[in-house]
């Protein structure tokens, strides 16, 4: 009897976590749309930095959006690992369309640690003319106003870092939809709910925007290159200095690519893992949150089927009330309106998720695997990369001072960019130079 009782209170907890993120959420959009009218005066220069592998759905329609923004001055800088990758071709058309836009497109970055998108970055910062940088996903897409919504905070000193929200685009799939149809809610969801309880100490990877001056006090990128979760730690790390992480008032989009529902279930075990090794605490607190498991335990030790039916009710309404407070009305997600009902289907795949997050730290990025402790991406595939580090260090033994310096970074060993993939693993280490570089409108 006590034992069923306590079940019965603990599956209050997901109820109450609902209503406390609605409340958070409704505080926030509704001042959100009360100043929706402010014109933003502070306009600094901007660096756009992308760091880039492949092409993602719609890519150059993703490029083009950031060339077609209502902002005065800024750059905008790519880099890829090397000049046969996909989006190249991409790039540089953008460049031929848009030649009153300043663009570049970097070649190669040196290899500075596990993470190919930090070592992008670490070359990104170094190329950026201006101090205030902007760092936004290939996979993202922005309105006309996005760079003057960023950049506005700024103009308090208080303020060391913006982020965004996201919205979703979807091409089909149902693996897809599923993904789509809650992850914009969830992640709003706890976000505005710790603003609002402790303030913001992450930022988001759909915008990461900060200076170089904040940068270089929390040690660059460089010292992020071997981190799970960069967005995670350079939103935290400019809060620890006492700066405040603000969150600009519109989503951008997040266009995702047509996925199978293994490659849904894959996407969420990598960030769940992911999760518990960067935040335990978070991670464990999923378990006390997830409305559907709580909700199925109480409907079978209820002691009658009112009672049991009465945590049904409670549990659909809320849910249902948090996607459409959330996602349809404050994030205005074509894809929720239209599948916010899907909710209670991703909340049961998440607790399988969850569940099997305690018994892997091993994650597939890229078609490279790796393990992931206390943060940090630890290679699977260490032979590859030793063997170039070897032949590396042995040539440079016969040069010159000067000379090894040279060719150390000429020749140094790139890892492929961590993103998500299923296709067959494969090891493959490149060779680029940093002096192959495509500038223009400088």
């Amino acid at each position: 009897m006590f034992l069923r009782d306590a079940f019965l209170v603990l599956a209050l907890g997901p109820f109450i976590y609902y209503l406390l993120t609605l409340w958070a959420s409704t505080v926030y959009f509704w001042r959100n749309r009360r100043a929706a009218s402010v014109h933003y005066a502070s306009t600094p220069l901007v660096s756009i930095l992308k760091p880039v592998r492949g092409l993602d759905r719609e890519a150059y329609e993703n490029f083009e959006s950031f060339c077609l923004l209502d902002y005065p001055e800024y750059e905008i800088l790519f880099c890829v690992n090397d000049a046969d990758d996909p989006a190249v071709p991409v790039i540089e058309r953008l460049q031929k369309d848009y030649p009153q836009r300043r663009i570049r497109l970097l070649i190669g970055a040196p290899h500075v640690g596990a993470s190919g998108k930090v070592n992008k970055l670490c070359r990104l910062v170094r190329e950026a003319r201006y101090d205030l940088l902007v760092i936004s996903d290939s996979d993202v897409r922005v309105e006309p106003g996005y760079l003057r919504e960023v950049a506005a905070p700024f103009a308090d000193p208080k303020v060391g870092a913006v982020t965004v929200f996201f919205r979703s685009d979807i091409g089909g799939s149902f693996g897809a939809t599923l993904d789509a149809a809650g992850s914009a809610v969830e992640f709003a969801a706890s976000a505005l709910l710790a603003r609002k309880l402790e303030g913001v100490h992450f930022t988001l990877g759909a915008t990461m925007a900060t200076t170089k001056t904040l940068l270089e006090e929390i040690g660059g990128f460089e010292a992020l290159a071997d981190h799970y979760v960069d967005d995670y730690e350079i939103g935290k790390r400019i809060a620890e200095l006492g700066y405040k992480v603000e969150f600009a008032p519109t989503p951008v989009r997040m266009v995702y690519p047509r996925e199978s529902v293994y490659q849904f279930l894959r996407h969420e075990l990598r960030w769940t893992i992911g999760l518990r090794n960067v935040r335990p605490r978070g991670h464990a607190a999923i378990g006390l949150i997830l409305g559907f498991p709580w909700t199925v335990g109480a409907l079978l030790a209820a002691p009658s089927a009112t009672i049991g039916l009465l945590y049904v009710s409670a549990y659909f309404a809320l849910r249902s009330a948090v996607y459409l407070v959330i996602g349809v009305w404050g994030l205005q997600d074509p894809v929720v309106r239209q599948k916010w009902w899907l909710a209670p289907v991703r909340d049961a795949a998440a607790f399988f998720v969850w569940v099997a997050s305690f018994f892997s730290n091993r994650i597939s990025w890229r078609g490279l695997e790796f393990c992931v402790k206390k943060g940090r991406l630890i290679p699977l595939e260490e032979p590859a990369r030793e063997v170039a580090a070897a032949s590396l260090r042995k040539r440079a033994v016969s040069l010159a001072p000067a000379d090894a310096l040279e060719e150390s970074i000429d020749r140094a060993p790139l890892l492929m960019e961590p993103a998500i993939d299923f296709s067959p693993r494969r090891t493959q280490v490149t060779e680029v130079s940093l002096k192959k570089t495509h500038e223009l409108g400088q």
